[in-house]
């Protein structure tokens, strides 16, 4: 998957960019709140349909403008691929594919398959369940899109039965119809993640041994009630004290990640390079279960990787990801130094950006 090049107007900080990208090694330079992220918050949208920062589009939007666009073009299998968004205050987002509009937004996951590391993801480790069921979500379904469907079926049929539970209402065929369709999608999507834990865990260890060179021994478990118990059952017996908190305590919409190191929870006792260290082995990991199911290369987005890892550690993630097993890469740092690093061990094109109060500037032959 390549994005050849990039429109942006309005977004956050970014009120006009137009940028040429290689399809090797793109970097982004610049100093903290200039926009170098915003950036690549762009080219995320244009694959998820969202910021990656799970803001709203008005938040997205530039605080002095009315309107916001993006445009990117593509090459996927070697064709070419317009996607554009455009958003006006005050009225829904249009999304479209060479200029066709999708009836739904769930159509376009997975066309345009991406990975980002980011900061953020120290909330993997640090955060409540949902990040850690948003990471599985996210990585399942931009290969399955059966799992999608499931899972939008599975949140509209717990939102009536929550609903049922608030109004009071104890007729056991009423719920038994709301419950129907909520038992078959969390059988499927319990049965996907747990296929995916089974795959991904090996590739994970992999890349964090690779990274950490150390005989630490990690491991990522699904932590669900239907290991033990299937939903239909778990609805029966918890629909009194459901009643009586006001909604679902028990499902798929409850399931976590378990992250260990040596057999303790790594949010209780990895350090911050450990922690990062951890990230990031998710994230390359998810690039290559990713790239196993599509067939494609996603992009890889690298946002500020390099901070709280020591030498050793960046050293080996740079020789990692310049090899043929990754595609095209983004890189934002605010060190010039670890950039330089990268371009000179690459023999391939690269680009490389200023970014400067939104202003987005290409420094290639001027490096």
């Amino acid at each position: 998957m390549i994005l050849q090049n990039l429109s942006i107007v309005n977004f956050k900080n970014l009120t006009e960019c137009k940028l040429d990208f290689s399809p090797n090694i793109n970097c982004l330079i610049g100093n903290n709140g200039m926009g170098k992220t915003n950036v690549l918050d762009a080219i995320y949208y244009l694959s998820f349909a969202k910021s990656c920062g799970n803001l709203t589009d008005q938040m997205v939007l530039n605080h002095d403008a009315d309107y916001m666009m993006l445009r990117g073009n593509y090459l996927r299998h070697g064709d070419p691929i317009e996607i554009t968004m455009a958003y006006q205050k005050g009225k829904r987002k249009t999304f479209k594919r060479d200029g066709k509009e999708y009836q739904r937004l769930s159509q376009h996951i997975g066309l345009i398959p991406l990975v980002m590391v980011s900061p953020m993801d120290w909330d993997l480790i640090r955060g409540a369940g949902e990040e850690r069921r948003r990471l599985m979500d996210q990585i399942i379904a931009q290969g399955d899109s059966e799992y999608l469907a499931h899972l939008i079926r599975y949140n509209k049929a717990l939102e009536n039965r929550n609903s049922l539970i608030r109004q009071g209402y104890r007729d056991p065929l009423l719920f038994e119809t709301v419950e129907h369709q909520l038992i078959a999608s969390a059988a499927y999507i319990h049965s996907a993640r747990t296929k995916w834990i089974e795959v991904f865990t090996p590739i994970f260890m992999r890349y964090y041994s690779a990274i950490a060179g150390s005989n630490e021994t990690v491991k990522i478990e699904l932590n669900s009630h239907l290991n033990d118990c299937p939903m239909a059952q778990l609805l029966a017996q918890n629909r009194e004290r459901d009643m009586i908190v006001g909604y679902t305590t028990h499902g798929v919409h409850r399931d976590d990640i378990n992250l260990l190191l040596d057999s303790h929870p790594m949010r209780k006792t990895g350090s911050q390079g450990q922690c990062k260290t951890y990230t990031i082995a998710l994230r390359l990991a998810q690039y290559d279960f990713l790239k196993e199911m599509s067939g494609i290369m996603p992009i890889l987005l690298l946002d500020d990787i390099f901070d709280k890892l020591d030498a050793l550690r960046v050293e080996s993630i740079v020789k990692m990801v310049n090899n043929s097993d990754f595609g095209q890469i983004f890189i934002t740092d605010t060190n010039r130094t670890h950039l330089d690093e990268i371009v000179k061990s690459i023999n391939s094109d690269f680009r490389i950006f200023t970014v400067d109060h939104g202003n987005c500037i290409d420094q290639t032959h001027q490096s």
